[in-house]
């Protein structure tokens, strides 16, 4: 039924063959759509990645050790069903630059540019679960005005992204609650075979000092 809207609408067109064969093909307006379509989520894609990138900076700069695009199992979120470690992917995953396994506060931030985005994530209650089982605060990072604070489920804290010639600054709109969180051996591993978001000359020699004048 997609490919008879698709010729309806002129986007597809049947090509008949001297043996009697039928095939279709993208008409030239088919085509002048997938690429204005393709452009359009590659903005959005690039618009991601660079709301991601801030969002990296801003932990590297608050001494965090950064992951992004990590994917986790976690252990099995209903002991009394299935053994069945789900795995989840989130935008940012930070823990702090520390050598006591008490203190290491590990933080998922998940970045959204576009409404429909937000919604579809806001539906999946089983995403924001997953997140929670690997952290001990979790994020949203929102594109300024693509929603609201109460849209939000109170477990998990709120930024706004506003746009500036800088970058724009990430306002906290609601903090994240915080809970004691022990990461298991799984994570542990996950994070020691993918390497880590390398920190900016400019911050790592802002943690070294001023390095003044010879």
């Amino acid at each position: 039924m997609i490919e008879v809207e698709l010729l309806a609408a002129g986007l597809l067109e049947r090509v008949r063959h001297d043996a009697g064969r039928e095939t279709l093909r993208v008409t030239d307006a088919g085509v002048t759509l997938l690429a204005a379509t393709l452009c359009k989520n590659r903005a959005a894609f690039d618009a991601h990645e660079a709301l991601v990138a801030r969002v990296v900076r801003e932990m590297q700069r608050a001494g965090r050790v950064v992951w992004r695009g990590l994917r986790l199992r976690v252990p099995p979120l209903d002991a009394e069903g299935p053994r069945v470690w789900p795995s989840a992917m989130p935008d940012v995953y930070s823990i702090r630059h520390t050598t006591v396994e008490d203190h290491v506060e590990p933080i998922v931030h998940e970045v959204k540019v576009r409404r429909a985005d937000l919604l579809s994530d806001l539906r999946n209650p089983a995403k924001r679960a997953a997140y929670r089982a690997m952290a001990s605060q979790c994020w949203y990072v929102l594109e300024a005005g693509i929603g609201v604070v109460d849209e939000i489920p109170l477990d998990c804290g709120v930024m706004f992204a506003h746009a500036g010639a800088d970058g724009g600054a990430l306002e906290v709109a609601r903090p994240a609650p915080r809970r004691a969180l022990r990461l298991p051996l799984a994570t542990w591993m996950a994070l020691a075979r993918n390497d880590a978001e390398r920190a900016l000359d400019d911050d790592a020699q802002a943690w070294l000092g001023d390095p003044g004048l010879d």
